[in-house]
């Protein structure tokens, strides 16, 4: 099937028309994913970078060899690469509850580039293989991961909470249910006219505990305002 692809490997405007229409296709499957998700870097977003990508590999060969200037045709295509880290890093926050959110959105970005880097160079086996496994990796391994989560022995507790004397009574909740705390982290947060404290656990929880289970009885406790597992996106 992808020997149809053979009699385009020459930069003529037929091959740079299918490499961009390509680089457009695969861009939109990955993007589509993101916006379905409902993340802010999605449809428009992953086809810009992907057409983007394809046609800094296509100039560079043009350059090359249509026009004959001496040039490193790599050299576009690796500023690439690096150039979207940085938009990459836009999409990654952390917030006031230790979440990290947008990892997989600017990993997303970054493999978008690189595809239509392949496809502007006329890899087209490389770029629609690649497309095809991030989709399944995005719809099919994502229920792996999230029974990982489900199942990893240390959660985050995010809680907000009035007075000491609560704070010590979810501490002495959690010795009693034989769970370990492995790090904690006190702040205040401000709400309108009242400063709320604010606490972010790391539990390292027993064979018999599930984390919602513990969340709803923490929840139960005197003057805890919110329980919330923070867990990473």
């Amino acid at each position: 099937m992808l020997t149809f692809f053979d009699r385009l490997v020459e930069v003529n405007f037929t091959s740079a028309a299918v490499r961009m229409l390509l680089a457009v296709l695969c861009g939109g499957i990955i993007g589509m994913e993101r916006t379905y998700k409902r993340r802010a870097a999605g449809f428009r977003t992953h086809i810009l970078i992907c057409l983007g990508a394809a046609m800094t590999t296509l100039t560079s060969q043009y350059l090359y060899l249509n026009l004959g200037y001496y040039t490193d045709m790599a050299r576009l295509g690796a500023q690439v690469v690096a150039g979207v880290g940085f938009i990459g890093a836009g999409c990654i926050i952390v917030t006031r509850r230790n979440r990290v959110k947008g990892l997989t959105t600017a990993a997303g970005l970054w493999v978008a580039a690189v595809i239509g880097l392949s496809l502007g160079a006329g890899f087209y086996a490389g770029g629609l293989i690649t497309t095809v496994i991030i989709i399944l990796a995005e719809f099919c391994l994502a229920k792996l991961e999230y029974r990982l989560m489900d199942s990893a022995p240390e959660i985050n507790l995010y809680m907000e909470y009035s007075g000491r004397p609560c704070l010590e009574n979810v501490l002495k909740f959690c010795r009693e249910k034989g769970m370990k705390l492995l790090d904690m982290e006190i702040t205040r947060s401000a709400s309108g006219d009242k400063s709320i404290s604010c606490v972010i656990l790391t539990l390292r929880l027993n064979k018999r505990s599930d984390k919602q289970e513990i969340s709803q009885m923490l929840a139960q406790l005197y003057d805890i305002k919110g329980v919330e597992v923070a867990e990473e996106l």
